[in-house]
């Protein structure tokens, strides 16, 4: 019971990182139809902006700070460089925010040097929130968890509840008509971009001391944000959600499982040899290939449901 219990909770607060990470891809896809490929960069930018301004002016002041000056450079990016290609199409765009990722991880290591920078978790959040079983659950992670969820709630707020996410989802089907009503779509997309952006940023500036702040750490969850992003549904929010919690919970407790599936076979009284096709693989402990079970639900997602779990987009 404890194993499951701890193993739940730590794998919802890596979900909910996830989502956050995912969030902003999902607002700029189902925007812009745009396949973001430097938002990786944008979240690692995120984490070094806030180590920054925690040198100056604390954590707190970086909690809000730094995914603005994220989101302010993810609309200027926009404006000035994506809008440029976005009439040729998916590949230049995906070719032009490909070479954009190598430019600021070159950035990061010329400005912060190459190694990890001394980034913690604030005083007033470290230490135990609660003990369960004999084990501590962090407050940081509860804290992960509670900026998760009030982002999620604001999003489908701000996206269903207001003016301003009806515009932003009219822009999206019918350009000409919201401009014949005289809003300046461009400007919506930019400030779109920008905002997944901030995104970004913000689960830097959450993530960034929570884990470790290097200039590999945008390349080690590029990956699985796509994962999460096409499992849930190309530009669904409540898609990305779902997906990430379950990708989290998946791979926490594939991680915290030390057996093979041989012993597990054996240990139901089922025979199992070297010779039973497949051994190889089936003496692999679970933990071992717990890394690529994201990229395996994904291939298993689009074999049997492109769409995805909530997708509401067939590009």
């Amino acid at each position: 019971m404890e194993f499951l219990t701890i193993s739940l909770l730590n794998g919802i607060s890596y979900g909910l990182l996830l989502f956050m990470l995912s969030s902003g891809l999902t607002l700029i896809f189902s925007m812009m139809g745009v396949l973001n490929f430097a938002h990786a960069s944008f979240y690692m930018l995120g984490a070094y902006f806030a180590y920054g301004v925690t040198q100056w002016l604390g954590f707190w002041p970086a909690l809000v700070l730094a995914p603005l000056g994220v989101g302010v450079l993810g609309a200027v990016f926009e404006r000035y460089v994506l809008r440029r290609v976005h009439a040729f199409g998916h590949v230049p765009e995906l070719l032009i925010t490909f070479g954009m990722s190598y430019i600021i991880l070159e950035l990061v290591q010329l400005v912060w040097g190459r190694s990890s920078v001394d980034y913690r978790v604030p005083a007033q959040l470290s230490g135990p929130l609660f003990t369960l079983y004999g084990t501590q659950f962090p407050l940081y992670r509860a804290f992960m968890m509670g900026v998760a969820l009030l982002m999620l709630a604001s999003l489908w707020l701000l996206l269903k509840h207001t003016r301003v996410g009806l515009v932003i989802q009219a822009a999206l089907t019918h350009p000409a008509m919201v401009e014949a009503l005289g809003h300046n779509v461009p400007r919506v997309f930019m400030l779109a971009f920008g905002g997944g952006c901030a995104l970004a940023g913000l689960a830097g500036v959450i993530g960034g001391n929570a884990f470790v702040t290097e200039p590999g750490m945008a390349m080690s969850v590029g990956g699985i944000i796509f994962v999460v992003v096409v499992v849930g549904g190309m530009g669904s929010l409540a898609g990305a959600f779902w997906a990430s919690l379950l990708i989290g919970v998946v791979q926490t407790f594939a991680v915290a499982v030390d057996v093979s599936p041989v012993l597990m076979l054996q240990q139901l009284g089922l025979l199992v040899t070297p010779q039973t096709p497949g051994y190889a693989l089936l003496k692999l402990k679970v933990s071992q290939v717990a890394p690529i079970l994201p990229y395996l639900l994904l291939v298993l997602m689009l074999i049997f449901r492109p769409r995805g779990l909530l997708g509401t987009r067939e590009d």
